[in-house]
């Protein structure tokens, strides 16, 4: 493929924003988090990997509801009821797949995007040579937990107080309350805070992610509330690499005892990174990236 942007229309006929980087033969598709996020912390993926020595073309979109990508009408129930779910993520990715037309390619996924990895990786495995899981645990229970002791170990105890007393009220837009939000993201989510994804508007769309997640990363009252995947890691069947960051919300135990769950897989994580750890510590989160998909072009991966 050429690179550059090219509009999909999907057969519900919105459109999809995707776009192409590199060259070669090796395609990765990259799914971003959110959900309701954007695919902006991919951009550079085809220049990490080559620096890294690797050709590939790194085919990336935002999911539909996603900044440059069509937004439905998510106040019609029907519209709501129809996209907002699992199911219909999912099978975005394989259509998403079929209008690109890459087989045999890898695919990465970070946090939420991550879920639709561990799924896509069990239903449509055969398409794929690898999967990547970047900061996405098997269940969610996990994560929360987690959550707590990442709260209190980074605020004192009236101000984690404070937000538990906000978070009862949902007075999630209280300005205080959000003054530790911002704490909390600056130490575990976008650790570097480079001024490249800076934007003068927020590009969440938060009919997604508070569908799904809830108000912040640091509260889950979505539908992600009863995410568990765990019984079905043994259908993964492909090549898989786990990376999470040394120093962000998903427990890093997790990520191991993931690697160990799944058939042929390994865990990696990077030091100082937050959630968004390719952006945190590039070097590492390539070298790793790389590592996998070369080891596995070889066939050396786990031998």
């Amino acid at each position: 493929m050429r690179e550059g942007t090219t509009i999909i229309t999907l057969d519900n006929g919105y459109h999809i924003w995707t776009n192409t980087q590199g060259t070669g033969d090796i395609h990765l598709l990259a799914l971003h988090g959110g959900p309701g996020g954007s695919h902006e912390y991919w951009e550079d993926t085809a220049k990490q990997l080559k620096k890294q020595g690797l050709n590939v073309q790194v085919h990336m979109y935002d999911q539909l509801g996603s900044w440059y990508s069509d937004t439905p009408d998510f106040s019609d129930p029907k519209v709501a009821n129809d996209i907002l779910n699992y199911d219909y993520f999912l099978d975005e990715v394989e259509e998403i797949r079929q209008k690109l037309g890459i087989d045999k390619f890898y695919l990465i996924g970070q946090s939420w995007g991550g879920a639709l990895v561990q799924m896509y990786a069990k239903k449509y495995g055969d398409h794929l040579k690898g999967a990547i899981i970047s900061s996405m645990v098997d269940r969610i229970d996990d994560y929360t937990e987690n959550l707590n002791k990442v709260r209190e170990a980074a605020l004192t105890a009236d101000q984690l107080a404070y937000m538990k007393e906000c978070e009862a009220k949902n007075d999630y837009d209280n300005e205080r309350y959000q003054e530790y939000v911002d704490i909390l993201n600056r130490g575990y989510i976008d650790r570097k805070q480079p001024a490249a994804i800076s934007h003068l508007i927020p590009l969440m769309n938060t009919d997604i992610y508070h569908a799904f997640q809830g108000d912040n990363e640091f509260v889950v009252t979505g539908k992600l509330k009863e995410w568990n995947f765990t019984d079905q890691l043994k259908d993964i069947k492909v090549p898989t690499l786990v990376t999470f960051g040394e120093h962000e919300t998903m427990p890093v135990e997790t990520g191991k005892r993931m690697a160990e769950m799944i058939p042929n897989a390994q865990f990696v994580s990077t030091p100082e990174g937050g959630h968004h750890h390719m952006i945190d510590n590039a070097p590492v989160y390539y070298d790793h990236l790389a590592n996998f998909i070369k080891s596995v072009e070889d066939g050396t991966f786990n031998k």
